[in-house]
C-alpha cells in the first residue's frame, strides 16, 4: 500500500523538521493550563489536559493562520491514553455526496509517518457505507493532513517508552444531508465507546467576503442582510457581525442538538467549511448518549481566532475555533 506524501509542507506548514517542531512547540507552549469557555455561561476554570476530553474541533489552515487556534484544542486532550485517533475532515477538492476511507498505508508528516488503522478501516468499508478515497485526492486534500504534525507530534511526545504509536482512522466527508450525518454518526458511534479513542473535527469556521461568496451581515438589530460593494462601511463593523456569526454557530454546537446545529447553518449559511464532519460528530455523539445515562459529549469552546478584522467589503477574513469534548 502506498503512503501518503506530506503535499502542502515547504507551503501551509514547514517542512522542515526542526522548524515545525519549534513552531508547533512555541503555540502549544502559548496556550494557558486553564481552559475557560466562550459560551454563556463561562463555567469554571479547567486544567489542561482536560479530564475526561477524547474529542476536539481544530482548525485545518496554514499554520501561520490557525496552528495558534489549532493548540488549544490539542492541549486539552491526555494523548497519553489515545490508542487510536479518528481524524475527519472536509472534502474540498472533490465531489464526495458521503463519506470516503483512504487506501493508503502509512501518512508521512515532516516529523515522520503516521500508520493508518487498516482493521478499523475494514470494519467501516464492511458497512458498504463508505467510498474509497484515490490516492490523488487523498494527497491533494488539505484538511486531513494540517493535523497531521499535531497528532504526530502530541502522540511521539505521550508514547515515549512505546516502540510504536497508536494508529489513526483518516475519514474524508463529503456534502452529506442531515440523513446522511446521522446514518455516518450511528456507524462511528460505537467506536465512542472505547476510552482510548480519540476524534480530531477538522473545521474552520466563517469565510467572509466576495471571494468566498460570502457577505452575510448581522446588524445590531433588525433583519439580516447580505451586503453589496454599494454600502458603505456598516456599523457595528462586518467582523462584529461574523464574530455574532460564528458564535450562533458554535452555540449550536454546544446544545449537543445535531438539528439545532443544522437549522442555524440554514438560518445564516454560515460557510463553516467542517460543517459536515461537526454534524457527522454530533450525530455520533447523540446516538452514543441513547445506550448510557450521564453521557454528555457536547464540545465546549475555548478558543476563537479571526485571520482579519474586516470592515469594508473589499477585505476578508476566515474564522479559527477550537473545542473539546468529555466522553
Amino acid at each position: 500500500m502506498a503512503t501518503r506524501e506530506a503535499s502542502h509542507a515547504g507551503d501551509w506548514y514547514d517542512s522542515s523538521k526542526s522548524k515545525l517542531n519549534l513552531h508547533l512547540d512555541t503555540y502549544l507552549n502559548r496556550v494557558p493550563e486553564e481552559l475557560v469557555g466562550l459560551g454563556e455561561p463561562a463555567g469554571e476554570p479547567v486544567p489542561v489536559p482536560v479530564p475526561g476530553a477524547r474529542a476536539i474541533i481544530a482548525p485545518h489552515a496554514g499554520y501561520s493562520y490557525s496552528g495558534p487556534a489549532a493548540a488549544w484544542a490539542y492541549k486539552s486532550i491526555d494523548w497519553s491514553q489515545a490508542k487510536r485517533v479518528f481524524l475527519l475532515g472536509p472534502s474540498h477538492h472533490y465531489h464526495l455526496s458521503n463519506c470516503a476511507l483512504s487506501q493508503c498505508a502509512k501518512y508521512d508528516t515532516p516529523l515522520g509517518a503516521l500508520t493508518l488503522d487498516r482493521e478499523t478501516i475494514a470494519e467501516l468499508k464492511q458497512t458498504g457505507e463508505f467510498a474509497a478515497m484515490k490516492l490523488d485526492d487523498d494527497e491533494a486534500e488539505h484538511s486531513l493532513e494540517m493535523h497531521l504534525p499535531y497528532i504526530y507530534k502530541m502522540l511521539k511526545e505521550s508514547h515515549t517508552g512505546s516502540s510504536q504509536m497508536p494508529p489513526i482512522v483518516p475519514i474524508l466527508i463529503g456534502s452529506t444531508s442531515a440523513a446522511a450525518e446521522k446514518k455516518f454518526g450511528a456507524i462511528l458511534a460505537p467506536y465512542l465507546e472505547d476510552p482510548a479513542n480519540v476524534f480530531v473535527i477538522s473545521s474552520d469556521f466563517c469565510h467572509w467576503g466576495t471571494r468566498f461568496r460570502y457577505t452575510y451581515y448581522k446588524p445590531a438589530s433588525g433583519p439580516a442582510k447580505n451586503l453589496r460593494s454599494s454600502d458603505a462601511p456598516p456599523v457595528p463593523h462586518i467582523h462584529e457581525s461574523i464574530a455574532a456569526v460564528d458564535r450562533m454557530c458554535w452555540e449550536a454546537v454546544e446544545t449537543g442538538q445535531h438539528n439545532a446545529f443544522l437549522s442555524v447553518l440554514e438560518e445564516t449559511g454560515n460557510t463553516v467549511c467542517g460543517r459536515h464532519p461537526i454534524g457527522v460528530m454530533m450525530a455520533a455523539v447523540e446516538e452514543w448518549r441513547k445506550n448510557g445515562e450521564g453521557r454528555d459529549g457536547t464540545f465546549r469552546f475555548v478558543r476563537y481566532e479571526r485571520s482579519s478584522l474586516v470592515q469594508n467589503l473589499q477585505e476578508s477574513s476566515v474564522s479559527y475555533c477550537s473545542a473539546y469534548a468529555i466522553l
